[in-house]
């Protein structure tokens, strides 16, 4: 009897809380649901901040474990890293930064890593191209035994994806985004490679979003702005993930499925 194969196991790297539920949140619960590991890694905000139990929640919806802190500032709130001496991750040695991920990296041993993509998704911020940099380098330093060799036993994913969003496909998202003044940093469609319906788990991504609920309460940031559109709207918006396939392994072969 033939066996069924899992699902590859996923480690999320994002930049804020939230970022997890909004660009991956369907596919972390898809995969969790099909018997495979999942955790995320967060970039910025510290553990004595009021997001972080938000982020457990969030991540407690998904199946996808405890928050996995690395610990910097959000470069645009000092309040995300209280106290003297907190590093702001765009200012953060990357030597340093990439060290941090690496252990996080071999730790999980994922097949298959998700970050953000090179534009810092549609509104461009800061945390989130470093994030991707930072991404980048840490998943080809992972494999190698030579570097931060303190970091534990090499493990090399055998894929990355961006998290992103296709200039055709953006829709009433778009809109949304401009109507409060922010930017809209679109890929071309060709450069999206996987774009996964979610809307099995579009109940499951929606609960996830609003775990964080200071962001939600809040009228500009995206959680908030989603809370305030009616329901099939707010599905439509959610219910499709869209990836670009960056390195590892050979090319993917079925463009509506995250493969190893």
């Amino acid at each position: 009897m033939t066996q069924p194969t899992a699902a590859p196991s996923l480690l999320g790297v994002f930049a804020h809380p939230d970022d997890e539920s909004l660009l991956a949140g369907g596919v972390l619960a898809q995969h969790a649901a099909a018997g495979a590991r999942t955790a995320v890694v967060t970039a910025t905000w510290t553990a004595d901040t009021h997001r972080i139990p938000e982020l457990a929640e969030a991540l407690n919806i998904l199946r996808a474990g405890a928050p996995r802190l690395l610990g910097y500032a959000d470069a645009r709130n000092p309040a995300s890293a209280p106290g003297d001496g907190a590093v702001r991750l765009v200012e953060a040695p990357l030597d340093e930064a990439v060290g941090r991920l690496v252990a996080h990296i071999r730790e999980v041993r994922p097949d298959i890593v998700i970050g953000h993509d090179a534009l810092g998704q549609l509104t461009g911020h800061p945390d989130h191209r470093r994030a991707h940099q930072v991404t980048l380098l840490a998943v080809e330093a992972a494999g190698l035994p030579h570097l931060y060799p303190e970091a534990g036993e090499p493990w090399q994913p055998a894929a990355l994806y961006a998290a992103t969003h296709s200039e055709s496909g953006m829709g009433r998202l778009g809109p949304l985004l401009q109507g409060v003044g922010k930017s809209l940093l679109a890929v071309p469609d060709a450069q999206v490679t996987t774009s996964v319906d979610v809307s099995p788990w579009t109940a499951v991504k929606w609960r996830a979003i609003c775990a964080h609920r200071s962001e939600v309460a809040r009228p500009r940031p995206l959680p908030g702005l989603l809370a305030r559109l009616p329901e099939p709207e707010r599905n439509q918006i959610i219910s499709t993930e869209q990836f670009t396939r960056l390195s590892c392994g050979a090319a993917p072969g079925d463009p509506h499925q995250l493969v190893v």
